[in-house]
């Protein structure tokens, strides 16, 4: 089972409110999932965001891979390390 740390949505029309969750990359979005890490308010200034540290640490220690959002909300609490990424190359084949 490929586990995956992601948002989930909440809120109404046009107020986002976002869980971070522990599930399978195989459910839907807004489908079940494993275990409930925080939340995420966008619409707060500046945005907040409430994760339980212990748990993050311990599903990333099994394996969990977090989605590119959440590897960010990750890094900004401190959990995960920034990476590098490579720098983006043309794909367009030039005449």
């Amino acid at each position: 089972m490929a586990v995956k740390i992601r948002l989930t949505r909440l809120g109404d029309k046009k107020t986002p409110f976002y869980r971070v969750v522990v599930t399978d990359s195989r459910k839907s979005r807004s489908g079940e999932y494993i275990e409930n890490l925080g939340t995420y308010d966008t619409l707060a200034n500046p945005a907040e965001l409430k994760i339980n540290a212990e748990r993050a640490k311990y599903w990333l220690s099994t394996g969990a891979q977090p989605t590119e959002t959440a590897r960010t909300l990750l890094v900004r609490e401190g959990l995960l390390q920034p990476t590098k990424r490579a720098p983006k190359t043309d794909k367009k084949k030039k005449a």
